[in-house]
């Protein structure tokens, strides 16, 4: 098992042609505490934001239980790595023979829904059993995120009276959920949202066991750094203790992004230098999607001493595509050459869950690291610190 003092110690030593995934599980446990001891509710991590076995293990002894799933084969994987945990299938759309299978196979008792028609599914595939919570996915605004939710799912108000009392009768509990879109910088979304909340249940009068303010908290990227996570927390409490449900309702969350993002990193290599452009072994179809796709701009560092100025840089990954470009502007110091090494931090979320083979390129190379991410909405405003132990987690061979 290798071991190294710091990202730039394993480059000096190792010097990788493939990209090197770096993991944090201390980064994870604390994001997942700081949920568990803080959220006035239940938190479910949302594991479709990053699937990793070890993640998952790493969440449920730091006292996440419950988990979102997604497909079944979520399902499997979640049941498989956590026997005993909680498992909610919160896509409101799913095919009748998933239902069916997370139902009698892997007890899950939990889905939404926001049709009639996915309801109708639910209690068929179930066999119309009586002991299911059936959360109803409300249509709300994205407007505060920065990448919405708010086209795909989700009743509208004039479906929503009759799907709430519909789905009331189906119910042992009754439950309302929505999802404010990814990466909300303000409290004010879960304000909003619950608003909607409320004025659904004052016209359905049905009796509300579970208020679930779905996902969207955020983590610190550059030109994205939101309030403290604790001014949301209370912003939802406040908000949802003056609705009018259960005395007994439970409220839920499913951070995804807000547990796992500070988990991992990736070190990658300059290939070729164009101007201002950088060639890297990793990109579009690696675990750079969010770069590429929605012009999502991770935090950078040159992996060895450099002087001078920054200046903005944009990347190509390896592959043939030139749709394999991640326009940034990433600020690197100036004088960064081919044969450099970067380490492009915050990519626990969604980075390792949307790498591809694409064109033959992709690795599955990674190390434990003991040091600071090179973000966090944990720390406030310390930074990592340097010349922490590396570990090899699964090295190549």
């Amino acid at each position: 098992m290798h071991s190294h003092h710091s990202a730039k110690g394993l480059v000096s030593d190792l010097r990788p042609v493939e990209p090197v995934t770096l993991v944090r599980p201390h980064a994870a446990r604390r994001a997942a505490r700081y949920f568990v001891e803080n959220f006035p509710g239940k938190s479910l991590y949302a594991v479709k934001a990053n699937p990793s076995p070890d993640l998952l293990a790493i969440l449920w002894d730091s006292g996440i239980t419950h988990y979102d799933v997604a497909s079944i084969a979520e399902v499997r994987l979640v049941a498989r790595t956590l026997p005993e945990a909680t498992l909610c299938f919160m896509h409101p759309v799913k095919a009748e023979e998933a239902v069916h299978e997370a139902y009698f196979k892997y007890g899950v008792r939990t889905f939404s829904l926001d049709t009639l028609d996915e309801l109708d599914k639910i209690v068929r595939a179930t066999g119309g059993a009586q002991d299911l919570n059936l959360c109803v996915r409300l249509r709300v605004s994205s407007d505060l995120a920065q990448l919405s939710l708010a086209a795909k799912f989700g009743a509208e108000a004039d479906e929503v009276k009759e799907l709430l009392m519909a789905t009331r009768q189906a119910a042992d509990a009754l439950g309302i959920c929505f999802h404010v879109g990814s990466q909300a910088m303000s409290p004010h979304a879960y304000v909003q949202a619950l608003e909607r909340v409320r004025a659904a249940i004052v016209e359905a009068s049905v009796t509300v066991d579970i208020i679930d303010v779905g996902g969207g908290f955020p983590s610190t990227y550059p030109g994205m750094e939101p309030p403290p996570l604790a001014d949301y927390f209370a912003a939802i409490d406040r908000t949802y203790e003056d609705l009018p449900i259960s005395y007994s309702a439970e409220l839920w969350c499913e951070p995804g992004r807000a547990l796992c993002a500070e988990y991992s990193s990736l070190i990658v290599r300059v290939e070729k230098r164009r101007g201002d452009e950088l060639y890297i072994n990793d990109g579009a179809y690696g675990a750079l999607f969010d770069a590429a796709h929605v012009g999502w701009r991770f935090p950078v560092e040159l992996l060895r001493e450099a002087e001078g100025e920054e200046q903005a840089f944009s990347f190509y990954g390896p592959t043939c595509d030139d749709l394999d470009h991640m326009a940034g502007p990433f600020y690197l110091p100036a004088d960064v050459k081919a044969g450099d090494y970067i380490e492009i931090g915050m990519l626990g979320a969604y980075g390792c869950a949307m790498r591809t083979k694409f064109n033959g390129f992709g690795s599955d190379v990674g190390y434990t690291v003991s040091d600071e991410p090179m973000a966090s909405l944990y720390l406030g405003d310390q930074r990592p610190a340097q010349g922490a132990t590396v570990t090899a987690l699964f090295p190549a061979g």
